[in-house]
């Protein structure tokens, strides 16, 4: 069987401008990266307050090792709706380094439903990531020459809470210190790194609407704490047109292909563990304009991307879903029914029954929660059976959803024709429900976390830390308090507990920390274990990974 890498690299591309010209961009709106990438300027959606595209979210059960599916099925079906006739287009987020190289491969998804150049877009790409990396460190140096050149703002070194960015999996650089070796060489003081993707100039990247609104946005991160408790901003540094300087380019959208030949948006990379999960409003705004039918995914399930897609991306641009495709595996399904990852290849209708309760929770969430029509989207594998796939359609049909089978990953776009079928047959009802948020902005900050834990979670209830509870009065007291909430989690459970898979009952949230991304527009409750910074596994992907005389690479997912 061909690797992805394999296929990708023997698909026959279409110049970029042949792209450009399906979706509708002029070419002179595009800036070339070679042949088969551009960057399209922003001038296109000057005077341009209104879409008409139709909006499909791409979703997903609770991930298992056993893998979903979810980007593989938002390119899938984007070329099957082209496949139907329709002006369709696409946007996802681009790679970070750190999972290329660390434990779960490429993401530029998979088989005859990828996006390409698949090498270009799991590696620098246009160098987007690169960008928001440098504007995190610039940051950082202002901030500790600030300190070193006499802190005439009175920045307490203890009360830092701005880190450096790296885009690798690199457990070294969590917690360092820094600024030895004497007076000239800075401030000694405790410092630590995260990975590019969860900083939060990627976060305000990727919700701003404008270069200005970005430059604003920059200006309000907050750096740390005045020894009075005051807080410090990139603004009071004057760093922030600087940073947008070296944002401008990186804000423009990227413009590639699907195998399809379909047009496709690869821009801003935010975690949905640890920040918002969505790619740029720029890029949906793009999406939406140039194609009657567009496809865009949130990171990992629905109780995080598809949550934080609709509390913060949608309440920060006005944008509201049209119809939401909810991805799920016989094979993950049975894995959250107990069942090892050795012995999913045999039927299990005990262990899949079980496990299915995973997968309508998360129906019931967007049904009840967002008020808005789903569609399951089975990705088939070829050892699952025919009594498995009816047993999800007909739990699927109990709830009022139907779920169709997709096989995109062999057949591309023609394998995703049933599914494209029943998205325009969702987005063709009117729906006239207003669109439903998970809390109402005027609540505590704790009772946001509370209402996510429990409407979107299940959970009993919350537990915060001593220092949790410190931090929410904190934010509450200096105005930070009606800014929606960025819950991190674990993506392996509707709990802080990875190892609670399926559906958990009887459990609580533990907060353990809150900081504030008010450049982003919301305040991060730490859960759990997550961290900021991951580290590589034992036999981290980077290992196959290798190049040839010629320039080819090859590992590669």
């Amino acid at each position: 069987m061909k690797t992805d890498l394999e296929i990708a690299q023997e698909a026959v591309l279409e110049p970029i401008e042949s792209i450009a010209e399906k979706a509708g961009i002029p070419v002179e709106a595009l800036d070339h990266y070679g042949r088969y990438k551009a960057k399209v300027s922003l001038d296109v959606l000057k005077g341009k307050s209104e879409t008409a595209g139709k909006l499909i979210l791409v979703t997903a059960i609770t991930p298992t090792p056993a893998g979903e599916g979810k980007t593989t099925t938002s390119i899938g079906l984007a070329d099957a709706l082209r496949c139907l006739g329709k002006k369709s287009t696409l946007a996802l987020r681009e790679p970070s380094l750190g999972p290329v190289f660390g434990i779960k491969g490429g993401a530029a998804g998979g088989g005859y439903s990828q996006v390409v150049p698949m090498e270009d877009l799991n590696l620098h790409f246009t160098g987007d990531i690169h960008a928001i990396g440098t504007a995190n460190n610039l940051l950082a140096a202002m901030l500790d020459n600030h300190i070193q050149k006499g802190n005439a703002l009175g920045i307490d070194p203890c009360k830092i809470t701005w880190k450096r960015a790296i885009d690798m999996n690199d457990r070294q650089l969590r917690s360092i210190v820094n600024g030895l070796g004497g007076k000239a060489n800075g401030t000694p003081r405790e410092d630590g790194f995260e990975i590019t993707v969860a900083s939060e100039v990627m976060a305000a990247f990727c919700l701003a609407g404008s270069l200005m609104d970005l430059k604003e946005r920059l200006g309000r991160v907050v750096v740390g704490y005045t020894y009075g408790g005051d807080p410090v901003t990139a603004s009071d540094l004057r760093a922030n047109g600087a940073m947008a300087a070296l944002l401008k380019d990186a804000l423009k959208p990227n413009l590639v292909q699907t195998i399809g030949g379909t047009p496709a948006f690869v821009h801003g990379g935010p975690f949905a563990n640890i920040a918002h999960g969505c790619n740029s409003v720029l890029a949906t705004r793009m999406g939406l304009h140039f194609g009657d039918y567009f496809v865009t995914e949130a990171g990992f399930g629905a109780d995080l991307g598809a949550e934080k897609f609709v509390d913060i991306k949608c309440r920060t641009s006005g944008l509201k879903p049209d119809a939401v495709v909810i991805v799920a595996t016989v094979r993950a399904l049975k894995m959250h029914g107990g069942v090892p990852k050795k012995d999913l290849s045999s039927e299990n209708l005990d262990a899949l029954y079980e496990g299915a309760e995973n997968l309508l929770q998360h129906v019931r969430n967007v049904k009840n929660v967002f008020h808005l029509p789903s569609v399951v989207a089975i990705n088939r594998f070829p050892d699952d059976t025919e009594a498995e796939l009816a047993l999800i359609q007909d739990l699927c049909k109990r709830e009022g959803v139907t779920a169709v089978l997709s096989e995109v990953w062999a057949k591309g776009g023609a394998g995703g024709i049933e599914l494209a079928e029943e998205v325009i047959r969702l987005t063709d009802q009117e729906n006239k429900e207003p669109l439903g948020f998970t809390y109402d902005l005027d609540l505590p900050l704790k009772e946001k976390i509370e209402a996510v834990a429990k409407r979107i979670y299940h959970a009993d209830g919350v537990d915060f830390t001593s220092a949790a509870r410190k931090e929410l009065d904190m934010l509450e007291k200096i105005g930070f308090g009606k800014l929606p909430v960025c819950i991190a989690k674990t993506q392996y459970s509707f709990s802080d507990d990875a190892a609670l898979i399926g559906v958990p009952k009887g459990f609580n949230i533990t907060v353990r920390n809150l900081k504030v991304s008010a450049g982003a527009g919301f305040v991060v409750a730490l859960t759990g274990n997550v961290m900021t910074m991951p580290g590589l596994p034992t036999a981290p992907s980077a290992e196959k990974i290798d190049v040839t005389e010629d320039g080819r690479i090859t590992g590669l997912f």
